[in-house]
């Protein structure tokens, strides 16, 4: 065997996606193979490469550090396969293609349905499907395969640091405050996050929204009491609208604006939520991808321009 036939890609992969998901049962599940078929694959690449690559950890198996050395010049492989196959699709064919994304709710009718009409007009034969994803999901089915592009919060993503993806900042989307339309506060001049901190809240119980709730009341000088616990708009504005408590909603989810609730821009202490896109590491070359990028970022700037003009 030449020394570099060692270097067996696919079960490289398997041994990436263990790292990430933990243990081999979660990695079986995310590649759709069994178990014992991952345990098998992973034996042989020990064997391949002359070094140990797990060890025990009471009932499951970690990484040993020759396993992590392995990753480490693994992830410029992954990385240059990605640019090489996008690179052979733009050679193929051109700005024919098809690009899958992942995107949470409020990002699809703000950014990804603009984009995806530019796109029809100047790239007709590249098609873009969509699949609405929780924020963390998305990252998910990025690494998985099951997306080439993730539209989620930057406080879910990946660092700038994570070597298996290329993240790209989109829009910082402000946080206005929903109070019942006779709210004492609700004509209030000057109306900051910190003279709400008596209220009763309406946020998620789990998840990015109550993280964003929690951390903006906190870092205004309160932990808001949360009365009520709902995850999407219709339900909270719905309960916002019959005098049930007080919520935090990104500008982008205007729409859903009820006549019974009066949306107020907070002053200084302004929370926002920053809206990003990520890709696999290398695949921002390809046409199609690169192309969907360029419109999701257009779509980003003119949304910018209208919170401005608001």
């Amino acid at each position: 065997m030449a020394e570099w036939d060692r270097w067996d890609v696919r079960k490289l992969r398997i041994l990436r996606t263990l790292r990430d998901r933990g243990t081999v049962t979660a990695t079986a599940e995310v590649l759709r193979m069994t178990p014992s078929a991952v345990s098998q694959q992973l034996t042989n690449l020990s064997r391949q490469l002359g070094v140990r690559l797990l060890e025990a950890d009471g009932r499951r198996v970690r990484l040993t550090d020759a396993a992590l050395l392995v990753l480490r010049h693994a992830e410029a492989v992954f990385a240059e396969l990605e640019r090489a196959d996008a690179e052979l699709a733009g050679y193929l064919r051109g700005d024919v293609g098809r690009v899958r994304v992942g995107a949470f709710s409020t990002a699809v009718p703000v950014l990804v349905v603009p984009a995806v009409q530019s796109l029809r007009s100047t790239h007709p034969g590249l098609e873009v499907r969509v699949r609405e994803a929780e924020a963390a999901e998305a990252y998910d089915l990025l690494s998985a395969g099951d997306v080439d592009l993730a539209l989620s919060l930057a406080a879910h993503a990946p660092t700038e640091r994570d070597p298996r993806f290329t993240r790209v900042p989109l829009l910082a989307d402000p946080l206005d405050v929903a109070l019942p339309a006779g709210h004492p506060k609700a004509g209030e001049p000057g109306l900051r996050l910190a003279d709400l901190s008596g209220e009763q809240w309406i946020f998620g119980g789990s998840g990015p929204w109550s993280e964003i709730t929690l951390t903006a009341c906190e870092a205004a000088g309160f932990v808001p009491e949360q009365a009520h616990s709902a995850a999407g708009w219709t339900a909270i504005l719905a309960m916002v609208e019959a005098g049930m408590g007080v919520a935090l909603v990104p500008r982008t989810a205007a729409a859903e604006r009820r006549t019974g609730v009066v949306m107020r821009v907070l002053g200084a202490d302004q929370p926002r939520r920053h809206v990003v896109a990520a890709v696999r590491r290398g695949a921002e070359e390809g046409a199609g991808v690169a192309h969907l990028l360029a419109a999701l970022r257009q779509a980003a700037e003119d949304r910018s321009r209208t919170f401005r003009d608001s």
